[in-house]
């Protein structure tokens, strides 16, 4: 393929990936009706405007893929997305976060009671619009085995949630626990909605496994760059506020591996950053600071970009055409927002020698766990 064929497609894409976001859209907006009361307007709040809906668009993808029609999923695709956000009201209520999307969260309008069961009603719903893929044409074996897979990523995230809970504000800095909660909480969801929109679309076992291995590594890349986002001036596109993870003294990505690299003094700077102690907004300044001194922002944009390129290379077992198109796309854009190593806020960054190989050998070696 020439440059500007490569480029053409990529283009293609692009476009391809808008159109499959407003129709998602407009199936939201019909499904959640502006002026209803009660919890359907906590629903609605919650979901509309609507995020960058990835997970609704990569199963409507993933269905095209494998050749089937995405229209005929398209309940399917609103079920990820209900399954996505009914996670994030109750993350809000866990975290204490305030604002979501740029508005505050469900539990601050509406209360925490409130916001609980419009979580909860999310989920009863999904299930409720993956059943409707069977009045469009879709096999009922099918669904039943689309169910299957959605019940078993919603364990995972619950599983995930657990551990992430577990590792919060008990100065636990190992890239290896950070990467499983990743793989349980954050890729579930991303596995659940190539899997179904495989499972829905009749892909065969290697398409399926093509499509799972995809998923696993965009969610991972997915989570790297969401840590990111507060120290690289983006916080916006997060979705939440940029002092979140200081506040609730979680230990991401980049801040473990600052922690693996530093001295012992250090080490204590970054632990007290997590410890309530210090004004979050203060603490987020004190570790974006050490954090590009240690090289941790580029260190955690190398294992992005590792894990964002198995990524693309896991389709290489699906058919050519839009569908795969679409889902090497929609890499590059979760990817989109950040500098690329040695540039932005990461630039200028010294690493001394335990920074460059202590911190990389930890990227390396967790890569090949999730790999």
């Amino acid at each position: 393929m020439t440059e500007i064929e490569a480029s053409r497609t990529a283009a293609e894409a692009f476009a391809a990936g808008f159109r499959l976001r407003d129709v998602v859209v407009r199936e939201l907006d019909a499904r959640w009706p502006a002026g209803a009361g009660g919890l359907d307007e906590v629903c609605r709040h919650s979901l509309l405007p609507a995020g960058k809906l990835f997970r609704p668009c990569l199963l409507l993808a993933s269905a095209q893929a494998v050749g089937g029609d995405p229209m005929s999923v398209l309940p399917a695709a609103v079920a990820a997305e209900f399954g996505h956000v009914g996670s994030l009201i109750h993350d809000d209520i866990i975290d204490a976060d305030a604002v979501r999307r740029g508005r505050p969260a469900a539990h601050r309008k509406y209360g925490a009671d409130e916001a609980i069961v419009a979580g909860d009603l999310l989920f009863f719903s999904l299930f409720e619009c993956l059943a409707e893929c069977r009045e469009r044409g879709v096999p009922a074996d099918r669904v039943v085995t689309a169910v299957a897979a959605i019940a078993r990523a919603g364990t995972d995230l619950c599983r995930g949630q657990s551990l992430e809970a577990r590792l919060t504000g008990c100065r636990v800095f190992e890239v290896g626990p950070y990467l499983e909660m990743v793989r349980l909480k954050t890729a579930a969801l991303f596995r659940a909605a190539c899997e179904v929109g495989g499972i829905l679309g009749g892909a065969g076992p290697a398409e399926l496994a093509s499509l799972v291995s995809y998923a696993n590594h965009l969610g991972v890349a997915f989570q790297v760059h969401d840590d990111l986002l507060a120290y690289t001036g983006d916080a916006d596109s997060a979705g939440k506020a940029p002092t979140s993870d200081v506040r609730n003294g979680r230990p991401v990505l980049p801040v473990i591996l600052a922690h693996r690299a530093a001295d012992r003094p250090t080490r204590r700077e970054i632990e007290d950053c997590l410890s309530g102690r210090t004004d979050p907004a203060e603490a987020l300044a004190v570790l974006a600071s050490i954090l590009r001194e240690a090289g941790a922002i580029d260190d955690s944009l190398a294992l992005a970009a590792r894990h964002a390129d198995a990524a693309v290379a896991a389709l290489d077992a699906l058919p050519p055409g839009e569908g795969r198109d679409l889902l090497a796309e929609f890499v590059a854009r979760a990817l989109a927002a950040l500098p690329g190593p040695e540039t932005g806020p990461a630039t200028g960054s010294k690493r001394g020698p335990q920074a460059g190989s202590e911190a990389g050998a930890a990227t390396t070696t967790a890569g090949n766990r999730l790999g």
